[in-house]
């Protein structure tokens, strides 16, 4: 029997909701009916726009997280069931299958948790042209779909059919960058490429070595592992420190879960920053306008390196909006990179008079390739490289099993009263507030810049129940310390705080 679903109700239900990069929730909540609902509603939705009908192909990969075969069945069912054909990618990064979907003007989705541990998992979603942005999920989520009697009692496929003959788009992945960066990009180099559980993992060391370097594989798990790029783990910076020291490597390599977010770390086994990293990668290209998110290092406008800085909420799609209106402006070059590293490449740009294009989604390959290549290119180390940029440090951690009613009650706290109470109220806990007008910033959360030049962020996650906090300082140790201050300070804060 066929049955009508809300995909607003589903959601508000199953907890599988839309965050910064698409639908995600606990494995046990992501049945195969919802990842088939919301499949549907994502497909009812393109089609609207002139994007999907039947007969259109859709690309699907995944990560490897044991939950991703399953999910990626049930996408695949959902999208036979609305008419399309499946071109089924298999494990590859996120960047790689929206590359496929981009070059061939269909959808495209990505099974992934990303950086999250592996009891919960996600879809993100790309349009024939780009990501699906803010305006797209809320057409999606006022969806109604009609479901096919497939499920049983606990919203499992009562069968699943075989899977679709394995579509390879690895190939044109890893040349998209041999091209551009030539067969002797990083000749003379010994690079460790740390691979855990990151789906990008051999691709990642094809491109170390077709580029010229001696690729020396490290970590690799059976295992998922949740690398988050923007709170690398005790345990692995460890390892990187040495990892360096004892193999004499000119860098470590490395990616979160679906490798659409880069580590790179230098020669001592320091992994970089990555807002570091998007100024750095920003400038190798020549791009002349950047979009990033309000939380990155604002040594992108003390550098002077960029004709237009452009500032957002956190998350891909607010990138990609600022990017859009950057070229709409008439920037002749545009990138927008991430506190992750994600790194997003709005136009073409010439590299030695070779033309990389443009590719619009967060990406882990291209800041680390560019990155290394010009330290080469400059005869420098990764730790020299980024000495030329102006002395402001990033921190970021998070607190987690930090529900997000407790984060928002948080900052709903830190802002309560007129307004010489809440200078009041955060004074009291960090230090004096600067002057100027945009002192407290509420973008994305709650930004704070004091009279020391110090910055504390805090921000619910839009992924997880998590609350991160970023931190910028004169030193990186003053950053790491400024951070853990803060967090200790709100670690148990409850409404009656």
């Amino acid at each position: 029997m066929m049955q009508s679903v809300s995909i607003g109700d589903l959601m508000a239900r199953s907890g599988v909701a839309f965050g910064t990069s698409g639908a995600r929730g606990l494995v046990g909540a992501m049945t195969d009916r919802v990842c088939f609902a919301y499949t549907a509603a994502f497909l009812q939705h393109l089609a609207a726009i002139g994007q999907f009908s039947p007969g259109t192909h859709v690309a699907i990969a995944g990560d490897l997280r044991p939950s991703s075969p399953r999910i990626m069945a049930a996408c695949a069912a959902a999208v036979r069931h609305m008419g399309g054909q499946v071109d089924l990618c298999g494990f590859v990064p996120s960047p790689a299958v929206a590359a496929y979907g981009f070059t061939h003007a269909i959808p495209s989705l990505m099974v992934t948790g990303s950086h999250i541990p592996d009891n919960r998992n996600g879809i993100k979603f790309n349009r024939i042209d780009g990501e699906v942005l803010k305006a797209d999920e809320l057409a999606i989520r006022a969806q109604n779909v009609t479901l096919p009697d497939l499920f049983d009692e606990v919203g499992m496929l009562k069968e699943v059919q075989q899977p679709e003959v394995l579509i390879d788009v690895a190939t044109a992945y890893i040349a998209r960058y041999v091209d551009a960066f030539g067969a002797q990009g990083l000749a003379g180099l010994t690079l460790g490429v740390y691979e855990h559980s990151a789906v990008g993992r051999d691709i990642l060391v094809a491109l170390v070595s077709a580029l010229g370097a001696k690729a020396v594989s490290l970590g690799r798990s059976d295992r998922f592992i949740p690398v988050d790029t923007e709170a690398v783990r005790p345990e692995d910076q460890i390892l990187a420190r040495e990892w360096a020291t004892q193999m004499g490597l000119d860098g470590i390599l490395s990616t979160d879960g679906d490798s659409d977010r880069p580590l790179l770390a230098d020669e001592s086994g320091i992994w970089m920053r990555g807002d570091v990293m998007g100024i750095l990668s920003a400038r190798a290209l020549g791009v002349a306008a950047i979009a990033t998110p309000v939380s990155c290092n604002s040594a992108a406008e003390l550098s002077g390196l960029f004709t237009a800085v452009r500032r957002t909420r956190i998350g891909s799609p607010y990138v990609i909006e600022a990017m859009n209106a950057l070229v709409e402006e008439g920037q002749v070059s545009v990138c927008g990179y991430e506190a992750n590293g994600g790194f997003l490449l709005a136009t073409p740009v010439e590299i030695e008079g070779r033309t990389l294009g443009a590719l619009p989604t967060r990406d882990a390959m291209l800041p680390i390739l560019s990155i290394l290549v010009d330290a080469k290119r400059r005869g420098v180390t990764l730790s020299a490289l980024q000495t030329q940029l102006p002395e402001r440090y990033t921190f970021s951690e998070r607190l987690q099993a930090y529900p997000l009613s407790q984060s928002q009650a948080l900052i709903s706290h830190l802002e309560q009263g007129s307004e010489e109470e809440i200078l009041a109220r955060l004074t009291s806990m960090f230090g004096d507030i600067a002057g100027q007008a945009d002192a407290i910033d509420r973008t994305d959360g709650l930004r704070i810049h004091f009279t020391s030049g110090n910055i504390i962020h805090l921000r619910p996650s839009g992924n997880a129940p998590e609350l991160r906090c970023y931190t910028e300082s004169d030193t990186a140790e003053r950053a790491a310390s400024l951070n853990a201050q803060a967090l200790a300070l709100v670690v148990n804060f409850s409404v009656t705080s």
